[in-house]
């Protein structure tokens, strides 16, 4: 059995939902209408948030193997008893271990502001903290958007934040009035802003709880009025504010809206955010992938424990606009089908790939690691020589391919194929 156990390194996946709160609710949500398409026999429930798909190995959300013929039950199990899937490379880069968790996000209230560490300052916070930062691992993500995608992302270029300080006098006294000037003063003078940036923003965070929920208070009288009134309020960021007031009321988070980018993207469009990016989706649905880690700095717009002296010491203070946060992706030169999203850092990639509606056979070419494949949209039957039989895809069907695996589509769906493939190019 073992043997015949070798020969199977294509399957099919039943993979975690993770139902937080801030996910879209039954079926607006993206994540349930994909688990639905994979599973027509899945019960989806109206009141319920579908918030993640995760497709990969990791302790919390394990995908399950949809074969029977094989003997472990997960993907975890299975990637453990044969590590060669993983191909040489990433097996001996990540100690046998699938170094990427790739998911699917339904954002329908904004999830908490927060940044993840990178390798050094995670080692220190679990060794510290074990109860709030479950691994020594860093955790850069990258989001692409499947519905317009909205989020929170990196400082703003000074003149921004600037402009909210005059206009915003609630924000203006939670940062006070030495450290706004201080900022004014730094302007051409790269490193003595990133010094003034990081003394406003811990300024504001370690604001007391009474002084910044009588500002927001305040300014959200102030906003509501302005716009019952017919006034023009986007020079206090006016709609965004109110939406998160009403989301998170009394949150130091809805601060944050002066500090950081609003980044819109388009289906399609991505971000990177690497270690210690400021950042926080808002709304819409898209893939992510990152390394496996679950460690999450959190600085606001939650109910969870908020670490703001770490936060506060750890964040990139670069100020940048929000066009520059738009992560590109390159076509591929040899397969017109395929465009590639290869971030700067070696955990994880992502392949997307749109076949036209005139095509009717495709192959997906093999790569030197394990890679998931999430199909969006089409229908197909693919064959492989490292499967026991034909697999049905459709809308929702997630495929694990052992490295150097190539999987051959028979396309039946008269729209073409849309696949995101997660995979580790080293």
């Amino acid at each position: 059995l073992a043997n015949v156990n070798l020969l199977t390194v294509v399957f099919p996946l039943t993979c975690a939902v993770q139902n937080y709160a801030w996910g879209k609710i039954g079926l607006d949500s993206e994540v349930a209408k994909l688990v639905v398409g994979g599973d027509p026999l899945a019960v989806i429930e109206d009141g319920k948030p579908y918030a993640e798909l995760w497709m990969g190995a990791h302790p919390k959300g394990d995908a399950q193997i949809k074969d029977n013929r094989i003997a472990q039950t997960t993907l975890g199990q299975w990637i453990a008893h044969f590590p060669g899937c993983l191909g040489s490379k990433v097996k001996d880069t990540f100690h046998g271990q699938l170094p990427f968790l790739f998911k699917v996000l339904s954002v329908n209230t904004a999830l908490s502001i927060q940044a993840h560490p990178n390798r050094e300052l995670a080692g220190r916070l679990h060794a510290q903290f074990p109860e709030h930062y479950p691994d020594n691992n860093h955790k850069p993500e990258m989001a692409i958007a499947l519905t317009r995608f909205q989020g929170l992302c990196g400082f703003r270029p000074v003149e921004e934040i600037l402009g909210f300080l005059k206009c915003v006098p609630e924000f203006h006294a939670l940062v006070g009035n030495e450290a706004a000037e201080e900022l004014r003063c730094s302007v051409g003078d790269a490193a003595r802003t990133r010094q003034a940036l990081k003394k406003c923003f811990t300024r504001m965070m370690n604001c007391e709880k009474k002084v910044f929920v009588d500002q927001l208070n305040m300014l959200v009288k102030r906003v509501t009025e302005e716009g019952a009134a017919g006034k023009d309020t986007s020079t206090s960021n006016g709609d965004l504010l109110l939406r998160l007031h009403s989301q998170y009321p009394g949150d130091i988070g809805c601060f944050s809206i002066y500090f950081l980018n609003h980044v819109v993207l388009n289906p399609g469009q991505a971000m990177f955010l690497g270690a210690n990016e400021p950042h926080a989706y808002l709304y819409g649905d898209c893939i992510e992938c990152m390394a496996c880690s679950d460690n999450t700095v959190r600085a606001g717009l939650t109910p969870k424990y908020i670490d703001v002296n770490t936060l506060c010491e750890m964040l990139n203070y670069s100020p940048a606009p929000a066009s520059s946060k738009i992560f590109p992706h390159v076509q591929d030169s040899s397969d017109p089908c395929v465009s590639l999203y290869d971030p700067p850092v070696p955990d994880f990639a992502v392949i997307r790939i749109q076949v036209p509606a005139s095509v009717k056979q495709y192959t997906v070419a093999p790569v030197d690691s394990a890679s998931i494949l999430l199909v969006i949209e089409g229908d197909a039957t693919a064959t492989s020589a490292a499967a026991f039989s034909d697999v049905t895809l459709r809308r929702g069907t997630v495929l694990f391919v052992s490295a150097n695996e190539s999987v051959s589509l028979h396309i039946a769906s008269p729209l073409g194929m849309t696949m995101f493939r997660a995979c580790c190019l080293l």
